[in-house]
């Protein structure tokens, strides 16, 4: 590491590899158990603090790079950002989720399930792509609520982004072992190692381990080589995915789409909620902001465009497979192979399963290089050791955030079941991206210092009415779905509380290059559809995100709390040229 940088202002020259204490607990309040004590003490005052706390634009895209020490390199294109949603996407979700919900939920209507959820996620794209290029940082999400939102909300959703990393790339990995599995021949339970642990967990997975040590290892080297290793494998599973909407409809029968909604409304509603992981990933493209050459430009491109066509592909695909194999024959684990080798072409189901390998192996890699990216920004305002938000200065890329991921996921993949964490997933996915909803609408209609406190107060009441009432419709779509009078009162509350901030709140802030339309519309909407979504997944996947919250919770008043409330109260360091520079293009 070179000590002088463009300013000329004296770097302390140290070694990326370094393991003291300083380095992971560095805060006024963790240097003895006096001062630990003390700050236990003022948890209350702290935690006022945090939480009416918000931090400002120029923050997130400049000072808080210092922590990370060295740069991250801009080095993607929206060719680049484009292939990465691909990447990203297209994977275990399309591959398994879709023979398992058509299977047990949906039926043929699974390419309605893919309907809902695809506007869904279109929606959250669309709010995703104006705050990665009014903020473009390798925070993603987590930046944008702390911006907006506050600290601790900003907290809750770093909290769901490791947690949706980790469990979204063990979901992975495990599929990616069932489709090895069956190159080979094999059940897909049979390289698995079985014991009597409970249900769901039961089954030892060594080779979704390996296979999330080895993207992590690629992602690790360079980010430019990890984009062109994941576009050649990305086209080749485009041709894998043609071949099988093709093939499918040149062997679909209409008989199979009988009946078409087996399970009724509610049946395509819970598939929808579950398949909504076969699209995530998109925020990953948003995290890669210190890494594109043209943020305003290349972001709005890569994500807009990729997603738009992975939702025809979702529709496509779930519909060929609808047609060629009737509902209650579909494997839920390997759904397209077998359902190849049912009419007749046995040899297509290795095609199938290679396809899908490259598919999912693609979404681990480029899991691996957002999630960091994510986790590096988490760092860097302390929520977990700033260790974890340094750069290394040869690769530019921020190797302990990805072995962070990478070693959480892998111990996750071990044992836990694709079942069990794909709703888990669902729950994580969809309250990430209401609360982005919910961030731009205070982002276009707040300013502090501008907005006045009455027109703050409507705002907030009438977000309130927002997602009161979008919670009110799916409670009575769980307690009635046969129903209709509810809705005579929720479905309007949802419409006039969205008018009012349309009417009678002025926009405060105007987006300077690209802007989500018709809002306050559509972030409403999306809130409105993420909500529902969530409500129709079943108990167990709220009792497990419980669980998985109060453990974030008590983590944050014994850590998190403090540590970031040293680091927003300690002085300011220079800013660099470099990284004033990034923000004048930011502003640009």
């Amino acid at each position: 590491m070179d000590a002088v940088d463009e300013t000329g202002d004296e770097i302390q020259q140290r070694s990326y590899w370094r393991w003291s204490k300083q380095d992971f607990f560095p805060e006024d309040s963790f240097q003895n158990w006096s001062a630990y004590r003390s700050a236990l003490l003022q948890t209350f005052t702290r935690f006022k603090n945090r939480v009416i706390s918000r931090s400002e634009d120029a923050d997130e895209i400049g000072e808080l790079r210092h922590q990370s020490e060295n740069e991250m390199k801009r080095c993607l294109s929206w060719w680049d950002l484009t292939w990465f949603g691909f990447g990203s996407v297209i994977g275990a979700g399309i591959f398994v989720l879709t023979g398992q919900e058509a299977h047990e939920h949906a039926g043929p209507a699974i390419v309605l399930s893919y309907v809902a959820s695809g506007i869904s996620s279109m929606l959250s794209v669309f709010c995703y792509t104006e705050f990665a290029v009014e903020i473009p940082v390798a925070g993603g999400s987590f930046a944008y609520i702390r911006v907006e939102l506050g600290d601790f909300a900003a907290f809750i959703t770093a909290g769901n982004i490791i947690l949706g990393s980790v469990a979204g790339n063990a979901a992975v990995a495990r599929a990616w072992t069932s489709y090895f599995t069956t190159l080979l021949n094999h059940h897909p339970n049979s390289l698995r190692i079985h014991t009597n642990l409970t249900d769901g967990f039961n089954l030892l997975d060594p080779i979704a381990v390996a296979v999330i040590v080895f993207t992590s290892v690629i992602a690790i080297s360079s980010t430019k080589r990890t984009s062109f290793f994941n576009w050649i494998a990305s086209a080749l599973n485009m041709v894998v995915i043609f071949f099988v909407i093709v093939t499918g409809f040149a062997h679909a029968k209409t008989s199979n789409l009988t009946p078409f909604m087996p399970h009724g409304a509610k049946g395509i509603f819970v598939a929808a909620a579950i398949v909504y992981f076969a699209y995530g990933g998109f925020d990953n493209i948003a995290t890669m902001a210190e890494e594109t050459k043209n943020p305003s430009k290349d972001i709005p491109l890569g994500l807009l465009g990729s997603m738009s066509i992975i939702t025809v592909i979702y529709c496509l695909m779930a519909l060929s497979l609808s047609m060629m194999q009737k509902y209650t024959a579909i494997d839920p684990n390997a759904a397209y192979s077998v359902a190849f080798q049912s009419v007749g072409m046995k040899w297509a189901k290795y095609l199938v399963a290679l396809g899908a390998l490259k598919g999912m192996t693609t979404v681990l890699l480029a899991g691996a290089i957002g999630q960091a990216r994510y986790a590096t920004h988490i760092a860097r305002v302390h929520m977990i050791p700033p260790w974890f938000a340094l750069v290394h200065p040869k690769t530019g890329t921020p190797i302990n955030a990805t072995l962070l991921i990478g070693l959480a996921s892998a111990c996750i993949a071990f044992f836990s079941s694709l079942d069990a964490l794909a709703s888990l997933l669902s729950v994580n996915s969809l309250l990430i991206s209401t609360m982005v909803a919910v961030a731009l609408l205070v982002r276009r209609y707040y300013v502090r210092g501008i907005t006045s406190q009455s027109n703050l107060l409507k705002l907030t009441f009438f977000v309130l009415v927002i997602i009161v009432s979008s919670v009110g419709t799916c409670a009575y779509w769980g307690l009635n779905p046969n129903g209709w009078l509810g809705y005579t009162v929720t479905v309007p509350l949802w419409f006039l509380g969205t008018l009012a901030i349309s009417v009678l709140l002025p926009q405060e802030r105007t987006p300077k290059v690209w802007g989500v339309p018709l809002v306050p519309w559509f972030p409403s909407l999306s809130i409105a559809i993420n909500l529902f979504l969530m409500g129709s997944l079943e108990a167990q996947a709220f009792i497990r995100f419980g669980i998985c919250t109060v453990a974030m919770l008590i983590y944050y008043i014994f850590f998190g709390l403090h540590a970031t409330y040293d680091m927003a109260h300690q002085p300011k360091k220079p800013m660099s040229s470099k990284i004033s520079e990034d923000m004048e293009k930011a502003r640009a």
